[in-house]
C-alpha cells in the first residue's frame, strides 16, 4: 500500500480509473494500528480490483479537512477523482467489516462503469 504524502499524488492516483481505496490512519491510533495485521492480506485479495493507499490525517490536515475526515480510520473509494462510497465510523473495524465494504465499493464501481 503507498503511503500518499502529497496532494498532488493524492489527486494524480484517485484521478485513474481503477477504484482506489485511500485509507486514513495516523500513527497514534489504536484502531489503525489494529487492523494493520490483516490489511496487507485483504489488499492481495482485491488487488484486481482495486488500488489501496494510506495517507496519515496528520501529514496532511487540508486534504483531510477537505474531505471531512473526523475519525479514523476512514476508508474512502474514489475513481476518476470522485469519490464513490466511504467506510467511516466511530467503532473499530472489523476485518469482516472492512471486507463487506470492499464487497460494496466493487458492487458501486460496477455498477457505474455500466
Amino acid at each position: 500500500m503507498e503511503k500518499v504524502t502529497t496532494e498532488e499524488r493524492f489527486r494524480e492516483i484517485v484521478g485513474g480509473s481503477k477504484p482506489t481505496v485511500a485509507v486514513f490512519k495516523t500513527t497514534w491510533c489504536k484502531d489503525c494500528h489494529f487492523i494493520e495485521p490483516f490489511m496487507p492480506q485483504i489488499e492481495e485479495a482485491y488487488q484486481d480490483r482495486l488500488q489501496f493507499i494510506h495517507i496519515d490525517r496528520d501529514d496532511m490536515p487540508d486534504l483531510c479537512s477537505e474531505l471531512n475526515i473526523l475519525g479514523i480510520p476512514s476508508f474512502i473509494v474514489f475513481r476518476e477523482g470522485q469519490e464513490l462510497i466511504r467506510f467511516v465510523s466511530k467503532l473499530r473495524k472489523t476485518r469482516d467489516e472492512i471486507e463487506e465494504f470492499l464487497n460494496r465499493a466493487v458492487e458501486v464501481a460496477n455498477a457505474l462503469s455500466k
